[in-house]
């Protein structure tokens, strides 16, 4: 608990952004992206940490960029660190390309308040919460850097000039691909990947690359296949593996981002709960034992990582 990854601020780096759980620094053309083991849910940062966290993010992300590098190019460079990514420097789209194959979270709540249409996609009668949709179908959100994203659909990211129709359709099959696969490797480990985000970029030579993280607890939700059919015929929630229990725990602690709402203290308990949960998704979904490194200075330890990766 004392020695997870709150926050860095290296000098020998410039030009640092803080996102909602990695700290990215830009060096010349490249980016020093570190997973923290910061955790947000409803678009706010918790102000406990998850031991482990980052760790098991960063890694997964990598073993996932990996496994889709032939549908998509990446801006992996190298991990010289379990918390540290060193990535090509891209021009972000600002828009999330969120993939759902089942009515679960957002889209229940959408749906269970009457809602049948979510960012320009039907969604038929007689639903129930966590049902499997006929058809996986993209429902893109905005980028924001503080607050919440917000839907959009796709025929207003044309009229907003944000993408042409034509980039547009191909970061669509681009993202269902990805999804596809995504489901592959679950069902293989016996897991439903229920929805998750995808995010993506231009290099300098105008090509598509998908950045950001990928098939993370952080970006997706998943499911156990061998009790889905079960519980979902008595309207029971899901066993999974994701960060909708975090988001459950502060509902039930009163907090939903809402104004005036006040973010609650998560118990040490609690939090080692978080981490457990993380780590099996990891070791689940890659058949792999996690390993940790538990170096009592971790900021120090990722600052060497980085300066012997940028021969600093």
């Amino acid at each position: 608990m004392a020695s997870t990854v709150t926050e860095t601020n290296f000098d020998f780096l410039a030009n640092r952004y803080r996102g909602k759980v990695r700290d990215t620094y830009f060096h010349d053309d490249r980016l020093v992206l570190i997973t923290s083991d910061r955790i947000s849910a409803f678009d706010h940062i918790l102000k406990q940490t998850i031991p482990f966290k980052g760790q098991v993010l960063n890694q997964l992300a990598a073993y996932f960029f990996e496994q889709t590098s032939d549908i998509v190019q990446n801006h992996v460079l190298s991990i010289p660190d379990p918390n540290v990514t060193i990535a090509r420097r891209c021009s972000s789209i600002p828009v999330e390309f969120v993939v759902r194959g089942y009515l679960a979270g957002h889209a229940w709540r959408t749906y269970r308040s009457g809602g049948r249409i979510l960012c320009g996609k039907r969604l038929p009668e007689g639903l129930r919460e966590n049902s499997k949709l006929p058809d996986p179908i993209l429902t893109p959100a905005t980028k924001a850097d503080e607050g919440h994203d917000e839907d959009i659909s796709a025929e207003e990211i044309v009229e907003q000039g944000i993408l042409s129709q034509e980039m547009l359709d191909e970061l669509e099959r681009l993202s269902l691909a990805l999804f596809r696969r995504g489901t592959e490797k679950a069902a293989e480990h016996g897991l439903i990947l229920v929805d998750t985000k995808y995010e993506f970029g231009f290099d300098t030579s105008g090509e598509i690359v998908l950045i950001d993280e990928i098939h993370t607890p952080d970006s997706s939700r998943y499911f156990y296949w061998d009790t889905y059919e079960e519980l979902l015929a008595a309207n029971m929630p899901q066993r999974q593996l994701s960060k909708e229990f975090v988001r459950e725990w502060l509902m039930d602690n009163g907090f939903q981002g809402l104004e005036g709402q006040v973010l609650p203290d998560m118990p040490d308990a609690f939090r080692n709960q978080v981490s457990m949960r993380y780590i099996e998704l990891y070791e689940t979904i890659t058949g792999s034992d996690f390993e940790p490194d538990t170096s009592e200075d971790p900021i120090y330890r990722i600052e060497r990582a980085i300066q012997k990766a940028l021969a600093l």
